[in-house]
């Protein structure tokens, strides 16, 4: 995929998954739609996200 972060074991990146979950698409939804993933999934995707933009944000604070 380019490098990108994706979940484990799966073609289907981080981004993705954040991105539904941004636009507002319920977890279950994307549980139907990916029977292949797990809530855990999911919510580690959105954890990972918030992790990397926190340390997007702690470099742009440095001198």
């Amino acid at each position: 995929m380019g490098g990108k972060p994706c979940i484990r074991g799966t073609r289907v990146t981080v981004g993705m998954v954040v991105g539904m979950v941004g636009t507002g698409v319920a977890i279950d939804d994307i549980l139907a739609d990916y029977p292949y993933l797990e809530r855990d999934d999911v919510l580690q995707a959105v954890r990972y996200a918030a992790l990397r933009a926190a340390e997007i944000n702690q470099t742009r604070d440095l001198p």
